[in-house]
């Protein structure tokens, strides 16, 4: 499993991140993840808000910092 968030490191991105390592200890999922804040890169995804949760290259979440309980949802789908 690929995840990317995508942000130009603003807090809520930053918060984003913590949250995905946070969410893969709990679950226990190895997945590579990658902190994106090339413009250029973020804007091939068509996001127009960040930060945005991409998995596996489908964009999951963007403007908003998913809850814990839907971050965890979000990954378990994607496995």
């Amino acid at each position: 499993m690929r995840i990317e968030v995508l942000g130009t490191g603003c807090a809520r991105c930053n918060q984003l991140e913590k949250d995905v390592y946070n969410a893969l200890a709990e679950l226990g999922v190895d997945a590579e993840v990658e902190k994106v804040q090339d413009l250029q890169k973020i804007l091939q995804y068509k996001v127009m808000m960040t930060p945005a949760l991409v998995i596996d290259g489908k964009v999951k979440s963007a403007g908003r910092v998913p809850r814990k309980e839907e971050l965890h949802q979000l990954i378990k789908e994607s496995r």
